[in-house]
């Protein structure tokens, strides 16, 4: 080690940062957005992330998940595509929490390069959708670091037959607009099952701008919902 390197101690997560780690889990796999695959992390601090445990999220059950760090590789026993998670952190300091899901409704869309269009309310936090275009695993360093770029500031990107990443301020507002994304496929799904034309029923700017809310506590609601015994 070099006079000028700085050695960063790896935290120990308090309790209730594990809790909220398994609450996700078992949340998102109860409302079926994921199912033997999947993951959730929350941001310890600018060095450090939670991940879960790996194993299906809904059987997560109380164990503990996994310290990683922000820069550098990733701990063993840890999944591939945590890394994804990792270059998140890396790249956007506000956000505090990342999820992997795999989405039923999305999923099918997403086979076609189709993301769903701002249409409703709870659609409208997605004017911003990303494509990532390659249906296979991501699981190398290079290849996160350009998924990530291509997400940009958005809150989500989807995978082509792959599923989505979403990332947010909080583990509340990120399992919420998980299901949000969801309910958004399932409309747009619905909508061009119907036969209307794609580009007809999208919210205007103004109608994105007005709903794009948390005020009311959007999150905490749903979070309540989705977290529910």
């Amino acid at each position: 080690m070099t006079a000028d390197a700085v050695m960063v101690q790896e935290p120990s997560p308090t309790p209730e940062q594990q809790q909220l780690v398994q609450q996700a889990a078992r949340g998102l796999g109860k409302a079926g957005l994921v199912h033997a695959y999947g993951h959730v992390s929350i941001r310890l601090d600018a060095d450090w992330f939670l991940v879960c445990a790996s194993g299906p999220l809904e059987l997560v059950g109380d164990r503990p998940g996994t310290v990683c760090p922000v820069n550098g590789p990733l701990p063993e026993g840890v999944l591939g595509e945590v890394r994804i998670h990792r270059e998140i952190y890396a790249a956007r300091p506000e956000i505090g929490a990342v999820c992997r899901i795999m989405p039923p409704a999305l999923m099918v869309l997403s086979t076609q390069g189709i993301v769903p269009q701002p249409r409703h309310g709870i659609g409208a936090y997605f004017a911003q959708l990303p494509l990532w275009p390659d249906p296979r695993l991501l699981r190398d360093d290079a290849a996160a670091r350009e998924l990530v770029a291509l997400m940009g500031r958005a809150p989500a990107i989807v995978m082509r037959g792959n599923g989505a990443v979403i990332a947010a301020e909080s583990m509340a507002r990120a399992a919420t607009l998980c299901w949000f994304l969801e309910d958004a496929a399932r409309v747009e799904r619905d909508v061009r099952s119907m036969g209307f034309a794609p580009e007809s029923g999208r919210l205007d700017a103004h109608e994105i701008e007005a709903r794009q809310v948390w005020a009311g506590n959007v999150a905490e609601r749903m979070w309540d919902w989705l977290t529910r015994p």
